[in-house]
């Protein structure tokens, strides 16, 4: 199969109330066979979480989510060798997590959320992924404002990215994600989109998360998350040039699809 230079990252939420696919995959079953298919349509990364992180959710407990999330990451790692990221807040989640073959800690809080995270992370050698928030998934969207978006998310990257390194961590093992969705208004997630090539600026790989999400609504007109794949997969193209490395979309065909596309009509003449 060929594949893009831009890494895709499939989105697998065994959860029952994740904003565009919860309950699809619930169960064990149905989660092992959604990430045959994402494997199959061409994934590099499984990112697998048990806490919807939607705007307004509530926090889950830590044995509910292991529950969800353990014998699934464990079933795909018996049966792939695809990289699997953990997509949790939780230090005890994501120890379990990578005992049981997951390689990739997905902590949206920025390794904030659970005091006991930098531990874990600074024993283990394994990527981390650090994304930006203004607030948390219960009060995110509630009126978020900056006074400079781009200066702000620059600055706490700084910021977390010199606090993470002083607790023994090396800098070379973070992934960082601008959080689209999280704590921003459309105008702010346009600005993020138009300004991604200067996250790279920090010298780390940059992942991209707009799957699906409420502003390519507000755009489109488009009201079902499931239909605002073709709208999510014109937005990987249209960005694929900004330094990106990782994209995290629930479609990983689309995707695959729009990224060779907009990376042969903007190849350098031979």
């Amino acid at each position: 199969m060929k594949k893009p230079k831009v890494k895709i990252m499939g989105v697998l939420n065994v959860t029952p109330d994740s904003f565009s696919d919860g309950g699809n995959f619930s169960t064990l079953d149905k989660a092992l066979a959604q990430a045959d298919r994402l494997v199959d349509a061409g994934a590099d990364i499984i990112d697998i979480g048990g806490e919807s992180t939607r705007p307004f959710s509530e926090p889950v407990p830590v044995k509910k989510e292991m529950q969800r999330v353990i014998p699934v990451i464990a079933a795909i790692r018996k049966k792939h060798t695809v990289p699997i990221s953990i997509d949790t807040t939780k230090a005890l989640v994501a120890e379990a997590a990578l005992g049981s073959g997951a390689d990739i800690i997905n902590d949206i809080s920025a390794l904030r959320k659970d005091p006991n995270m930098i531990a874990l992370v600074r024993k283990t050698d394994v990527p981390v992924i650090i994304m930006h928030m203004k607030g948390s998934p219960s009060n995110m969207q509630v009126k978020p404002e900056y006074d400079d978006v781009m200066a702000e998310i620059m600055t706490f990257f700084q910021e977390r990215i010199e606090k993470i390194t002083a607790c023994g961590i090396k800098k070379d093992r973070l992934i960082i994600d601008p959080g689209i969705g999280f704590g921003k208004t459309l105008q702010h997630n346009l600005t993020l989109l138009k300004e991604l090539h200067r996250f790279s600026e920090f010298g780390l790989p940059v992942l991209l998360g707009h799957s699906r999400k409420r502003f390519l609504g507000d755009i489109t007109g488009v009201d079902s998350e499931e239909k605002r794949d073709t709208a999510t997969a014109v937005v990987s193209a249209l960005c694929s040039r900004k330094n990106i490395d990782i994209i995290r979309v629930h479609n990983v065909a689309a995707t695959r699809e729009a990224l060779l596309v907009a990376e042969a009509v903007m190849a350098d003449p031979a």
